[in-house]
């Protein structure tokens, strides 16, 4: 099963993509943000989609937005 969100934010750079998964990482633009968080979520959610034997990944174009999806084995 694959699951996809989409918006229509303002994209992730390239040179992100795979560190957003990171513990604690918040990108570059975070600090300059209002959103507060602690750039955990996506490393747990992560977390558990490959503790249940799938997989997370984004998509993005900046300017254009973000697609994170996640596959997970069906029983």
């Amino acid at each position: 099963m694959t699951i996809s969100v989409t918006d229509s934010g303002p994209g992730i750079a390239d040179e992100e993509l795979e560190r957003i998964f990171e513990n604690f990482y918040r990108g570059t633009d975070a600090s300059k943000s209002r959103v507060s968080g602690s750039g955990l979520g996506l490393s747990i959610a992560r977390g558990l989609v490959e503790a249940q034997g799938g997989k997370l990944w984004v998509e993005s174009v900046v300017g254009s937005g973000s697609t994170f999806s996640f596959t997970l084995p069906i029983a």
